[in-house]
Formats: C-alpha cells, structure tokens, sequence
C-alpha cells in the first residue's frame, strides 16, 4: 500500500495540514469527557439503585445483579466497535463521533426517567437494560474513532502527546462523576439517594450531551481519512466494499489485532480495578466512610490526569515500548503490595489509587498512538474499535463482577493473581512488537 496521495505524493501524515487542529482536539476531548461521565456515573451510583431494579433479600446479590447488566452493557462494545469502525472509515471520523455522544446522551437520559420495579415489576430491569446496551454500543464506537482521528490529525512527532489526550477525557469525566457523587452523598441522606437522588447524574449527563453533540458537529474531518478516502476512490472508483472483502482485509491485519488486544487486556482489568471499583471496595471491605472513600478516590484519579501528557509525552521522546513495560512489568510487580495498602485509612487509599495511576498513566498513554501506527488507514477506526472494544467487554466489563464475587468468598488474592498474569501476556507482547514512534502512517 502507497504512503503518497494521489496529487502530491506527500506521506499521510506529512501532508499540509489545515489550521484548527487544537480546536479540534478540544472538541473530541470534551465529548469524550462527557461520554465516559456517562458511562462511569453507573458503576458509582449502583449500590444506590440496585434495589429499585432488582429485588433481593441479600443486599450483595442485589449489587451483583446490577453490576451483570453493567458487564452486559460491555457485550455491546465489540458490536459498537464494529459498526461505529466502519462509519469511521466509510464516512469519516466526524460522523462516527457524533453519533456515539448521541447514542450515549439516549442512554443516561432513558436512564434518568426510567421506572423502578415497585411501579413496573420485572419491566423495570429491561428498561435499564436496553439503556445499558445503547451506552454499551456508542461506548464501543467511541475509543477507536476518538483514538484514530486524534492520532491522523496529531503532528508526527507528537503524536504520543496528541493520542494520550482522550484518557484526559478519561480522567475528566471520570473524577466528573465521582465528584457528582461526593456531592450527593453529602447533602442527601441514604434515603434520598435511593429514592431520587442516583437519577440526578443521569440527567445532568443527557443535559451536557446536548453540548457535546454540538461541539462535535463543528469539528473539522480527519485530512488523513479524506486522502486517503481520495485515493482509494482514484483507485477503485466509487464502488463500495462488500462485506466479505472487508473482512477480508480485516483477517490479512490478524497480528495487529492481536497485538491491540494484548496491549489492552491487562490495561482494563486495572482500570477498572483501581481507578473505578476501589473506593467502593475500601468501603465495603474496611468500612471506610463513603464520602472519604470517594474524596480518595477523587485525588487518586488526578493523580492520573498529570501523568497522562508526561507519559505522552516519554513515549514520543523514547518510544512507545519502554513507557509500555513501565506498567505491565510493574504492575505485575506491585499489584500485591499496592493491595496490602487498602484498609480503613483514606489516605493509604490515596496512596495506593495515586501509584495505580502513574502505573496506569505509562499503559494508557501511548496506546492510541501505537494503535494508529499498527494499522492501515482505510481499516484503522475499524481495527482499533474491534480489538479495544472486544478486549474490554471480555475482561473491563468483567472486572468488577469477578472481582465482587472473589471478595466476598474470601478470594480477593485470587484476582489480584489474575491481573498480573495478564500484565505478563502484555510484557511478552511489548517485547516481540516492533517501536512504532516517530513513523509514518500507513
């Protein structure tokens, strides 16, 4: 496959560029803020309203219940990896990120209004699930179209910096709901949260959706994606792709695939480990005042937004497989250390929640960069959303049942056992993949 277009002959990412790629940075960052706020004010806010939806005499199980439909919701996520890849490749990057604010703002509002099993019985766990399901969708298609434009739109040698700036959003939107929760949980009784006080997260998140969906119909579309669209057309002419041909040239770019998966299992199972499920945990386990947990949990996370750009930032100066190994080997090394920290204390919850971050901070910044690098142009949204999407529905979206389950039979070593050994299956990945930094993409 050619690195030139069809008029200038100029690499992609060499072409001249247009002028207000910093806004459009900002704008697929504030909407990718605003989708992981989204789909993080459902973990935080479950032992809430796990009680409207389902009904248990153990209050665990109850959890457990509404934890499931949040794994569901990550069944979702290769399917919107798949579909929201496609329209990222077939009719751009643009479009694709739209859509997804839109399919997620449905979802938290549907949320927000949704009744409880004492007005509708059983009917009120569907409706919930089918939220769960559109979030899980527009989830999926969101990382791998966000990830592929900033990294096309980035310069060549700071796309490290460019690409890490969605686990911003990440971050933002993250310590967005956790901060929503603090809140509540201060000025609301247990009662009043219970009874209406988990709806309000979900309708703050659809009012804000509105200002994301605007925001990223002004965006400017990839020049990358429009070249090589130009050339592919000059080629082949307007005809489209069947199916079977594009997944065909999916099956020809099998060991990048493997290669994203494996990058990405170990990175997911420890972020939703430490960077979501801890502050609940601590205060399940040890008895931790919740609103401390969550003040924790709330400094621990910003830990991470400082150390994103930095690890941009070394893996644009060094290359990406050094910042990588930073957390797969050392994770491997300090998940057992960093759990023997939890206890009662908020601070050694900070502690431990601040050194996960930094950790998580050397997994997650470079990957969009390197994702990009991995694959072609005309198959890159596509193959991102697949294989990022797929591994977090199999082992992010089941992180946190797993995890609540060994807990409460006295296993929680167990799945600390299980992190690193993915961490591991990440290191031996890292060190047969080729240094992709400062190369041209295809």
């Amino acid at each position: 496959m050619t690195h030139s277009t069809v008029t200038s002959h100029q690499p992609l990412d060499r072409a001249p560029r247009r002028s207000g790629r910093g806004r459009d940075l900002v704008a697929v960052n504030i909407g990718n803020a605003l989708e992981w706020f989204d789909w993080n004010i459902y973990a935080i806010f479950a032992p809430f309203f796990a009680a409207q939806f389902f009904r248990a005499e153990n209050p665990v199980s109850s959890l457990l219940s509404t934890l499931a439909v949040f794994a569901v919701g990550f069944l979702m996520r290769p399917v919107g990896g798949w579909l929201f890849g496609r329209l990222a490749d077939e009719k751009g990057r643009k479009f694709s990120l739209t859509l997804a604010i839109l399919l997620a703002s449905a979802g938290s509002l549907l949320i927000a209004v949704a009744p409880t099993f004492d007005a509708v019985g059983v009917f009120a766990g569907v409706v919930l699930l089918v939220a769960r399901l559109v979030q899980g969708l527009s989830h999926g298609g969101e990382t791998g179209s966000a990830f592929t434009y900033l990294a096309e739109i980035a310069p060549r040698d700071r796309r490290g910096v460019w690409a890490s700036t969605p686990w911003l959003g990440v971050g933002v939107g993250t310590m967005l709901a956790t901060s929503i929760g603090v809140l509540l949980t201060a000025l609301l009784t247990e009662e009043q949260m219970a009874g209406f006080g988990w709806r309000i997260p979900f309708a703050v998140a659809a009012v804000l959706g509105l200002y994301a969906l605007y925001i990223r119909k002004t965006m400017n579309e990839s020049e990358v994606h429009t070249e090589r669209k130009a050339q592919d057309t000059a080629q082949h002419g307007e005809r489209r792709r069947s199916l079977r041909e594009v997944v065909g040239e999916l099956c020809r770019e099998w060991r990048p695939l493997l290669q994203i998966i494996g990058l990405t299992i170990s990175g997911v199972v420890a972020f939703y480990t430490w960077f979501i499920f801890a502050p609940g945990y601590a205060s399940r386990e040890f008895g931790m005042d919740p609103n401390a947990s969550l003040v924790a949990g709330l400094c621990g996370q910003a830990v991470f937004l400082v150390a994103i750009p930095v690890m941009g930032w070394l893996s644009d100066r060094f290359g990406r497989r050094p910042v990588l190994l930073v957390f797969a080997a050392g994770f491997a090394l300090l998940a057992f250390p960093l759990e023997w920290m939890l206890g009662p204390s908020p601070v050694l919850l900070f502690l431990a929640m601040a050194a996960g971050s930094v950790l998580l901070a050397a997994n997650c910044a470079p990957l969009g960069a390197v994702f990009a690098e991995l694959v072609p142009t005309r198959l890159r949204a596509t193959l991102i959303g697949i294989g990022y999407a797929t591994s977090g529905a199999i082992f992010g979206g089941t992180a946190p049942y797993l995890n609540t389950w060994l807990s409460s039979i006295g296993m929680h070593g167990v799945f600390v056992g299980y992190m690193i050994a993915l961490c591991l299956i990440s290191v031996v990945v890292i060190i047969r993949m080729p240094e992709t930094a400062r190369g041209e993409l295809r």
